[in-house]
């Protein structure tokens, strides 16, 4: 019986596992990809993180999965099915549970992965986000033929081209900068008629001459034909439509919580997000969110190392009341 299951090891989860192994705690984090670090991994620099500016988000990724390493945390590359409260193997592990001080197993969960099953007394869920969709004809058929959700992953197959990029936020903004190095002409497309991004960032891109941004314009089409040609553009104050040539469409409008798994277990909130504050604690004692997939203001990689932190101070004080109130 383990202390504490992580699952995901972006920021949040990395953090999580080097606070629960600096606390003694069992536990092992779970990842589904081959590589640690989540959704900082596909960013090209990350300049707002304390004491690291101009850091590479790939290389900062690597940095705490080593820090993890070397204090010997353990990882488990797998994919979740399931979580469920841990009843079944109740009165054959209630024996060896009450001599631990844990008062049984009936308030421990079960996690099934493609390679196993895991119990543990505490859940912590830190799965992040993925990048939400257009959803518009197109974007689906020519997804790895012009259509990206990465800049940094794919801008280098656009060098010397022509490019566009749907957002107002600080991705896409930093997107448009990104790809404003290689490309010939970037288009940063907005719905609105001012960016959300950070000011710092809205200056650069307005100051790049390579780049047009398009105001009060969405897209509702991308057509090509072995590959991206052109995007069908309307504007939303004017209702008036063009066609622009483009090699490829960079789409950064926001996220979704990987929080499918948890949607039984926990309140979430209209949009999917665990509803937690910073102690990460949920409706279910136990279980915890902690990054990007729990409510918050500001999804950062320092809010979500900060989350996994609160998350393992959460679970010691879990572990401890359980054990007081079985005595």
């Amino acid at each position: 019986m383990l202390d504490v299951v992580i699952i995901g090891s972006g920021p949040a989860g990395l953090c999580a596992a080097i606070y629960a192994r600096r606390a003694g705690l069992s536990a092992v984090t779970i990842e589904k990809s081959p590589m640690s670090g989540g959704q900082i991994l596909n960013t090209y620099e990350v300049d707002n993180y304390p004491g690291l500016p101009g850091s590479n988000g790939f290389d900062m990724g690597m940095k705490f999965r080593e820090h993890a390493d070397k204090l010997g945390c353990e990882f488990m590359t797998a994919s979740v099915l399931e979580i469920r409260r841990d009843c079944a193997q109740e009165a054959e592990l209630r024996a060896a549970s009450m001599e631990e001080g844990c008062g049984g197993t009936k308030d421990s969960f079960a996690v099934e992965t493609d390679e196993g099953l895991l119990h543990a007394r505490a859940v912590v869920a830190a799965t992040g986000a993925s990048h939400a969709k257009l959803n518009i004809p197109g974007e689906e058929a020519f997804a790895g033929r012009g259509v990206s959700y990465c800049a940094t992953c794919d801008g280098a197959f656009f060098r010397g081209k022509t490019t566009a990029v749907i957002g107002g936020g600080d991705v896409a903004v930093e997107d448009a900068i990104f790809l404003a190095r290689a490309c010939r002409k970037v288009y940063l497309i907005h719905r609105r008629d001012e960016l959300r991004a950070a000011r710092i960032l809205q200056d650069q891109v307005m100051s790049l001459p390579n780049v047009e941004i398009l105001w009060d314009t969405v897209a509702e089409e991308i057509a090509g034909e072995e590959s991206v040609k052109s995007l069908a553009l309307k504007n939303v104050k004017t209702g008036g439509k063009k066609r622009l040539d483009v090699d490829g469409v960079f789409v950064a409008v926001g996220i979704v919580p990987e929080s499918g798994l948890f949607r039984t277990l926990a309140d979430c909130d209209e949009k999917g997000y665990v509803i937690a504050d910073e102690d990460t604690v949920t409706s279910l004692p136990g279980f915890f969110a902690a990054g990007d997939i729990r409510t918050k203001k500001l999804r950062q990689i320092i809010t979500a190392a900060a989350d996994g932190a609160n998350a393992i101070t959460s679970v010691q004080e879990y572990l401890l009341n359980f054990k007081l109130k079985s005595q």
